[in-house]
């Protein structure tokens, strides 16, 4: 049987892909080849690269739009209400729990050297 080969594009500064069941380094590739149940339902689409995976130049590796951090002033400086930021937190905690976030690399994915021209 022939083995699925599938092209995903990295972003240069992105860390390696860790080796299965070590800790999450924000490599994307498991997001870049495909959406998590999570981000099959928000995004509505099965195939291809998740759209909520965002890359964090501030970080250097890539986040789950879902677990980005919304707490932020609306640009007068006034902050959000505390309900509000409460219903974040616990959005993201539960967001955490249905991608399995810090349960370590889940992706039996290999990643071949990059092809450049």
């Amino acid at each position: 049987m022939p083995v699925a080969h599938q092209v995903i594009h990295i972003h240069a500064e992105a860390p390696p892909k860790p080796p299965e069941g070590a800790p999450c380094n924000g490599c994307g590739v498991c997001c870049l080849a495909e959406p998590c149940p999570v981000g099959m339902l928000v995004s509505r689409k099965r195939h291809g690269a998740c759209d909520l995976l965002r890359w964090s130049g501030a970080q250097g590796r890539y986040v789950c739009g879902l677990l980005a951090d919304g707490d932020a002033d609306d640009g007068l400086g006034r902050s959000d209400p505390p309900w509000r930021r409460l219903w974040r937190r616990l959005w993201r905690a539960w967001a955490r729990r249905l991608i399995s976030a810090g349960s370590g690399c889940d992706a039996s994915i290999e990643v071949g050297p990059s092809q450049q021209k």
